[in-house]
């Protein structure tokens, strides 16, 4: 039987190549599609969805994100999930690995590697595509530049330019909580100023 498949991405257009890519390379059907991580939960919940494989983008403007809808799909104990994405940074890898997905894929891959993911997505194997597994060993072989969740998001809010107040009051903590994170971020970084951390952090794919 053909492994079934949930598709879920925004774009209408990206759905529609993406279902001619995994129809073509056989033995996969997809069965449904969802515009973003509600909607997939809302097909999920069907008793007759018979998805075997949910694969999933990370982004899906103003619904329901990847992430999130892949904590609540494996927290309900539903079928696996892999990540199909643009996106390579280390926050988003890592971020969809704790979230529980099997795999992590980049939408440039090629079709066959596209199809044997979801068939050992399905088969519960983990599938991490080769820049992504370079991006985790690059964490693992140099921790000093491995960053918490909330230096990230310090970092990504320093990349949009906002000051340590705006920064303070958007994540709920004092700026003196933001600047004690700051000195953590630059020592790890290697750095000694705001402008120098966000351009190391796009270098090393941490944002």
């Amino acid at each position: 039987m053909s492994t079934r498949v949930l598709l879920v991405d925004d774009h209408p257009v990206v759905r529609a190549g993406l279902r001619a890519v995994l129809e073509s390379v056989g033995d996969i059907a997809v069965c449904a599609e969802a515009q973003d991580g509600r909607a997939a939960l809302d097909v999920l919940a069907a008793p007759e969805s018979g998805v075997d494989v949910v694969v999933m983008d990370l982004q899906m403007g103003a619904g329901m994100g990847g992430l999130e809808a892949t904590r609540r799909i494996v927290a309900a104990g539903g079928p696996p999930v892999l990540i199909l994405t643009t996106y390579d940074t280390q926050a988003d890898v890592v971020a969809a690995l704790e979230a529980g997905a099997t795999g992590y894929l980049l939408k440039d891959a090629q079709p066959e590697d596209i199809g044997r993911a979801v068939h050992d997505a399905a088969a519960g194997r983990p599938v991490l595509s080769p820049s992504v597994t370079a991006r985790l060993m690059s964490r693992v072989r140099a921790p000093g530049v491995s960053l918490s969740p909330r230096e990230i998001e310090i970092l990504r809010g320093l990349a949009t330019g906002a000051s340590n107040r705006a920064l303070a009051t958007s994540l709920f903590i004092s700026e003196a909580t933001v600047k004690t994170h700051l000195v953590h971020i630059y020592d790890k970084l290697g750095v000694d100023n705001r402008t120098a951390a966000v351009s190391r952090a796009r270098e090393e794919r941490i944002i």
